[in-house]
């Protein structure tokens, strides 16, 4: 998400009156795309006016398997019917049993990962809290160290390790305990972050004391669509391994398989000490969030860490659903065929304007026009001619294209084909 006001969105639209009286000003994406979404299903958004939008915005990152998939919600509506629990806390629940128990067959056992599950509270930004919290406790130390370009959140622990000026400036304190080091990538192009971070690490004057945690995205997605190569986070792995510093991965938006595999940093074959989970883990944009830890990391006094909403039971309903199709030959083999068409579009994006940067893995690309103006351009393009897709990036440069993992070949190919369009028509000045 990039934090800057788009030009307001005009108040004199029949039913808008409402949100204009009574939201605050702090509303954003409603000012991108304006209109009133009255139903969804599938890849497609509808308005209340009969407009319909092929969805490659996905809910920031919590509709990977599209909008309203048949199977999750039947097995909402059957939960709910049967007077199911809503509320537990962190009470034993059916439906928590349920998601567990898929999470560890399904995902976990699969991929040879020893992890006890902390359930937080319903956003992201509740685990990436939890993870600071939890490695500064396990180590006794409290430094961390974060990457230029990084998205973690919108409250203060999570916005001490995201790196946009804009965001932290909005929080109203000063962050002290965290230093940044460029990400392996970004717009100034490639650095070499690992070789500066063990040198500031081994060097006694090196004036950084040892990390509690070292806090990454294996992909990240607001900075830009900057993926994380698979040496670099081996290397990333090793060095923190090697001082007893924590590695947390941030697998909010990069995991649930947007990067082609369940796990963004399943690329690079590391095992993090601690994940951190949310988004589409709700399968149909329900609210949850979580965080993966090593056994022996798992050093919380009972109810040390809270949260009212971390048993979220319906979204434990919802959630179970969704996992099941990562244990289906032919969604896996959807999945891959569309990573592997993504690639393609990224390199007919490429091809069709030398002044565009494409980078992405699996199920998204980022589309860097280079200028704010384009990139805005491209995406009014878009929603007139029926497509939702977001920028980001450190100005709102980059077009971030991300349809849903479930999406059909033929909307697929309908949605790229307006972008590649739209990428043509706003060459040149805007």
């Amino acid at each position: 998400m990039t934090v800057t006001r788009p030009d307001a969105a005009p108040k004199t639209r029949a039913g808008t009156e409402v949100f204009d009286e009574l939201e605050s000003e702090v509303r954003l994406y409603c000012r991108k795309f304006p209109a009133v979404f009255a139903s969804a299903k599938g890849s497609t958004l509808v308005a209340e006016d009969g407009r319909e939008f092929l969805d490659f915005f996905c809910g920031a990152g919590a509709l990977n398997y599209g909008h309203n998939d048949d199977r999750v919600i039947a097995k909402m509506v059957d939960y709910l019917t049967a007077d199911g629990v809503l509320h537990g806390l962190d009470m034993h629940t059916t439906a928590k049993r349920a998601f567990l128990s898929r999470l560890r067959d399904v995902v976990l056992r699969p991929r040879g990962l020893d992890y006890r599950v902390q359930f937080c509270g319903p956003t992201g930004t509740d685990a990436v809290e939890a993870a600071l919290k939890l490695a500064r406790k396990a180590t006794g130390r409290r430094p961390v160290v974060a990457f230029t370009g990084a998205f973690h959140g919108m409250s203060n622990g999570s916005l001490s390790v995201t790196g946009s000026r804009s965001a932290r400036r909005g929080s109203g304190v000063s962050f002290s305990d965290t230093t940044f080091l460029p990400f392996e990538d970004g717009p100034a192009g490639r650095f070499d972050s690992i070789g500066l971070l063990e040198r500031l690490l081994d060097d006694p004057s090196g004036g950084v004391e040892p990390p509690a945690a070292v806090v990454v995205e294996s992909l990240q997605m607001d900075g830009g669509v900057y993926p994380a190569s698979a040496g670099w986070l081996r290397d990333l792995r090793a060095v923190t391994a090697a001082r007893g510093i924590v590695l947390v991965c941030d697998e909010i938006q990069a995991g649930c398989g947007r990067t082609g595999r369940f796990f963004g940093f399943e690329h690079a074959g590391i095992v993090p000490d601690v994940v951190t989970l949310s988004k589409s883990l709700g399968g149909v944009g329900m609210p949850i969030s979580l965080v993966l830890l090593r056994p022996e990391l798992d050093v919380w006094a009972p109810g040390e860490h809270t949260g009212t909403f971390r048993g979220n039971q319906l979204a434990f309903v919802a959630g179970e659903a969704a996992l099941e199709l990562w244990d289906r030959p032919d969604f896996l083999a959807a999945l891959a065929a569309h990573s592997e068409r993504m690639a393609g579009f990224a390199e007919d994006v490429a091809a069709a304007d030398a002044e565009v940067r494409t980078r992405g893995r699996g199920m998204v690309v980022g589309i860097d026009t280079r200028r704010t103006e384009r990139a805005a351009a491209v995406q009014r393009h878009c929603f007139a001619h029926g497509l939702i897709v977001e920028t980001c990036g450190r100005g709102g440069e980059v077009v971030k294209v991300t349809p849903p993992l479930t999406i059909g070949g033929d909307d697929l190919e309908r949605g790229l084909a307006i972008l590649l369009d739209a990428v043509r028509r706003t060459a040149g000045p805007v």
